[in-house]
């Protein structure tokens, strides 16, 4: 006999280890030769990660699928891994050695990084196990990491092919550049935080005419929330309309403090409706201004050194065409070396005894921070390796714009267009030691080599130099008759951004670029499922690496879900205090209560707000399954391997059959469509409703009756019914279907696991089977519905009069008239050619069916109660009226806030219309 209670503590650990021994999940477990191979590749998380919502909402959904696809014969692989996440793993393992009062400079690049390997071998990768208790079904023997040996080789496949094909290079550009970490950062790792600040507007005298602060002719003005850049302005920009100062387009202003002439450049970039309408340009330290800067041709001058405090003296670039006064030098020497804010307020205060200080504002803005240093960053002009991204992008947008690859739901290809349309070079270089260090070696006067290891960058590296007359022929063939290693060549530091590595992601997990067996059979993928946040960083990269190196796109659909929010709609943050483990829902509820509340709430398009209590809720309906089937089970239910559908007798059979078959479709037709929710709430609705609470409660009088066929019939069919419920519901809630799958198989035991059970494909239909019962439903539904509304006592029984029936109606009544009578609390059946008065009334069909309860209810205490409810709910949707109505309120408010108001009117507007409909059945009553 089935246990009383589910226990997912004690069962999900058993189930896991089942799947295991068994080899469930390997690639094409299951699959017949020849297969339909059907692929995923996991958005690989961080080795330093921990699982949360995101993940549970992305892998559930991934689950789902391969799961599904797995029960339907295709050769599936759900292709698994970590990233080695380059910034976050290489500060976790910094902070122990700080802990030590050791820095990685103590240890050398070599040793640090056989820390790293030692870190992640005792304590990365945490968050393997933690999907597998959320039941992700990957082939986990097929793990892989970025920075594993095959992985390795395709990165450094793939940078030395692009370099040799001139879409690599080096250049000195603008990157995000963090002072802490001391590495150029991704605008992925970048997060905008809002701070109070200031803006300061300062004057720049015009060259030729002697400054007076007070005459607005000899100076123009120009504002700025970082006075500390301005040491490396050179230029200041003017709109080409704005009338003010189209007559100083050409001259030049001189920079104070430093005494450079800088020009006044025209330029759109420029809003003569913001401030003096005059804009500083500073190339060095600001996005915009670089763009402008190139536009001019003005030199960009980087004033900080990379731990962002002032660097003059040894900046030729700034000491260029300067003849520095004396006082000027003075000013210099004050400065150099101050960390940037220390340096902001020197200069502020210089600027204002100069009085070039015009006003001071509070300002509050967005100040972007590195999200791993958590301190400013500063765009930083610095030699970086990129990838030529416009030119790998043409076919990546031809593919999407082409069909070859579609996004789901199809708005986010707008994102993806507009992105890749404008996509800048790729920064792939950082300044660390834990990741792929860049292939490259550096001859004695700079020169790169490009190779796939040392040996091969030493051999062109000789070949180079021998062939070139010139200073370092003689010194190469020289080292040549005795070198040590290292000694003509000089490996380039940096390594590649993680993102590189992960844009190989498709391929490189299968063995590229080797052409193994697994790369043939399940490249190109079919699903990527991803968040949309990362459509720039991973999606579009690896479409476009993938077209480059394997000449087909990546995958044929990108399904984008959206955002886990809590109950109120709110974005989860630890400094909110609103973060939901999944790891604690799964300790308390279990993984199928998170997985089926997840999947039910995954409309396209719309976020999901997480309340625990619907996880607690989906628990129920896990419980409402498990007490079903031990029903079953004490009423002789057993497995009947020869029933048929179509041998079905009984109209209640073959209506359950019926409804399955469509239940069955509608699940189907929901996961291959991506639209989650639908598929999962039809499965509900089938084994809550239908199945629990209408099949078995209408087969009770069966199970305790006398005819011995009919009970025979009917303990197959419910069986039946429960291996197709299990099946469908098992891409959802694996763990529980998958131990009553096993517990149900009979003495016989079953031929294989679930998890490797053909999917449902039920045809069975009788439409008038289907038709007759559900007119019952129906009928039973609404007259519970109309005694719940009218307050009327459980106890409580009443006369059904049915007026107007014709003669199938009559012939259903008569035929249903003990389930009537029973299910709805009904003491007789009767029939009318009018409706009695006080009555309430139901139509179904042709017929109205009525019911008199004047006797039954209060009608004065119902109305006065009804009327009550109807003043407090309109009292609630005025003052909802009056709030959503303040154009301050929806300005100023939170996001989330706002729609939890408006979704308060719309559940208010709806409880008043429910209730005025109840109070004007109770009047007609009355």
């Amino acid at each position: 006999m089935l246990e009383k209670t589910y226990d997912a503590a004690s069962v999900e650990p058993k189930i896991a280890i089942r799947w295991e021994e068994a080899g469930a999940f390997k690639a094409g477990a299951g699959a017949a030769p020849g297969a339909e191979p059907f692929t995923i590749v996991i958005p690989p998380p961080n080795v330093t990660g921990s699982l949360h919502m995101g993940h549970a909402l992305n892998n559930t959904l991934q689950d789902i699928m391969v799961r599904f696809e797995r029960m339907r014969g295709k050769n599936v692989l759900w292709q698994p891994g970590m990233d080695h996440a380059g910034i976050a793993t290489q500060m976790v393992v910094e902070r122990q050695l700080a802990e030590r009062q050791m820095h990685r400079r103590d240890l050398g690049r070599e040793k640090f990084v056989d820390k790293v390997w030692e870190w992640k071998e005792e304590s990365g990768g945490a968050i393997i196990n933690q999907l597998k208790r959320l039941g992700a079904s990957c082939d986990w023997s097929r793990e892989r990491f970025t920075m594993d040996e095959g992985l390795s080789n395709a990165v450094i496949e793939v940078f030395v092919t692009l370099y040799r094909q001139g879409l690599i290079y080096k250049d000195k550009r603008l990157v995000n550049w963090d002072p802490k970490l001391l590495t150029a950062i991704s605008d992925l790792e970048v997060e905008q935080v809002e701070l109070d600040g200031h803006l300061w507007h300062f004057r720049y005298p015009i060259e030729g005419e002697r400054f007076d602060p007070d005459d607005p002719s000899t100076f123009i003005t120009v504002a700025t929330t970082r006075p500390e850049t301005m040491l490396g302005d050179t230029g200041v920009a003017v709109h080409p309309d704005d009338e003010r100062y189209r007559h100083l387009v050409g001259r030049n202003v001189v920079l104070p403090i430093v005494g450079r002439r800088i020009p006044i450049v025209a330029d759109e970039y420029s809003d003569p409706e913001k401030g003096s309408g005059a804009v500083k340009i500073t190339p060095a330290h600001d996005f915009n201004d670089f763009e402008v800067g190139r536009r001019h041709r003005l030199p960009a001058i980087n004033i900080m050194s990379v731990e962002a405090a002032v660097n003059i003296k040894e900046n030729a670039d700034f000491l260029e065409g300067l003849d520095a006064a004396p006082e000027q030098q003075a000013l210099w020497e004050m400065l150099e070396g101050r960390d940037r804010f220390d340096a902001r307020k020197e200069i502020v205060a210089i600027m204002e005894e100069l009085g070039c200080l015009a006003k001071v504002e509070p300002h509050r803005h967005a100040v972007p921070h590195g999200d791993r240093g958590g301190v400013p960053i500063e765009p930083f002009l610095t030699d970086q390796w990129y990838v030529d991204a416009k030119t790998l992008a043409g076919p990546a947008i031809a593919s999407v714009r082409e069909g070859r690859t579609r996004f789901v739901p199809k708005n986010w290809e707008k994102t993806y267009f507009e992105w890749m349309e404008n996509i800048q070079p790729w920064c792939i270089s950082r300044q660390l030691w834990w990741g792929h260090q860049i292939p490259a070696w550096y001859g004695p006067d700079g020169h790169v080599f490009v190779a796939k290891d040392e040996e091969e960058a030493l051999e062109m590296a000789i070949q180079h130099y021998i062939a070139h007359e010139g200073p370092w022929k003689a010194w190469v063939e020289d080292k040549l008759e005795n070198f040590e290693p290292g000694e003509i060549l000089t490996r380039d530091e940096d390594v590649l951004d993680t993102w590189f590595s992960s844009a190989l992601w498709p391929f490189s997990t299968l063995g590229w670029p080797d052409k193994t067996k697994e790369l043939a059979t399940y490249y190109p993928t079919s699903v990527l499922v991803t968040g949309f946040d990362i459509i720039f960083f991973w999606v579009a990269r690896m479409m476009m690496m993938g077209l480059h190196f394997m000449d087909k796109e990546p995958f044929h659909t990108v399904y984008v879900h959206a955002l886990v929010r809590d109950k109120s709609g709110a974005k989860m943050s630890k400094s909110k205090g609103n973060v939901i483990d999944p790891l604690e829902l799964i300790d308390e509820y279990g993984a199928d209560a998170l997985r089926f509340t997840l999947a039910i709430m995954a409309a396209q398009g719309r976020d999901v707000k997480l309340d625990p209590a619907r996880v607690a809720g989906y628990r129920n309906f896990g419980t409402k399954l498990w007490n079903a089937t031990r029903f079953a089970e004490m009423n002789g239910v057993a497995r009947v391997p020869s029933f048929r559908p179509e041998d079905a007798k009984l109209a209640l059979n073959r209506w359950v059959l019926t409804e399955l078959t469509r239940t069955a479709r509608n699940v189907t037709e929901g996961i291959t469509s991506f639209r989650f929710n639908e598929a999962a709430a039809s499965a509900y609705r089938f084994v809550w409703s239908l199945f629990c609470d209408w099949y078995l409660e209408l087969l009770k009088p069966v199970f305790s009756g006398a005819d011995e066929e009919a009970k025979a019939e009917s303990r197959a069919c419910t069986a039946y019914v429960l291996d197709e419920i299990y099946k469908l519901l098992h891409p959802m809630m694996p763990f529980m279907t998958e131990e009553l799958w096993a517990h149900t198989g009979g003495a016989q035991g079953r031929e294989t696991l679930l998890a490797l059970t053909p999917w449902p494909e039920p045809v069975f239909e009788d439409a008038e089977a289907a038709a007759d019962i559900n007119w019952l439903i129906d009928l039973v539904s609404g007259i519970r519905s109309v005694r719940a509304e009218m307050n009327v006592p459980p106890a409580a029984t009443a006369p059904l009069i049915a007026v107007g029936a014709e003669a199938p109606t009559r012939e259903r009544i008569a035929r249903h008239e003990p389930a009537i009578r029973r299910l709805a609390r009904v003491s007789e059946v009767g029939f009318a050619s009018e409706a009695p008065k006080g009555s309430a009334q139901i139509i179904i069909g042709e017929a109205t069916f009525c019911l008199p309860l004047g006797e039954l209810i209060d009608i004065g205490a119902e109305t006065a109660r009804l009327e009550k409810e109807i003043s407090r709910a309109k009292a609630e949707i005025e003052r909802l009226n009056k709030k959503l109505g303040n154009e301050k309120f929806i300005a100023n408010a939170p996001q989330e806030v706002v729609a939890a108001e408006q979704e308060k009117h719309a559940e208010f507007a709806e409880t008043l219309k429910r209730l005025e409909a109840a109070l004007a059945r109770v009047r007609e009553v009355g």
